[in-house]
């Protein structure tokens, strides 16, 4: 049973994530011969103040692109 795990900074709408899940199973699914009901995705997201670039909050950064 393939697990598939995504980590992604928070901010992306619902049927984005759903989008990226399907497609993400289908072609594990298809890479690996295995049956699609056997694969888990498993979406996790980080708000972006709890994710850094050396010593930086990714929040900082974009505030700083502002």
């Amino acid at each position: 049973m393939p697990i598939i795990q995504i980590t992604m900074l928070e901010g992306r709408d619902q049927k984005t994530i759903e989008h990226c899940i399907r497609r993400v199973a289908h072609t594990v699914h298809e890479s690996l011969h295995v049956p699609l009901s056997s694969v888990r995705v498993i979406v996790n997201q980080v708000p972006k103040n709890h994710f850094a670039v050396g010593d930086k909050l990714k929040s900082e950064i974009e505030e700083q692109e502002e």
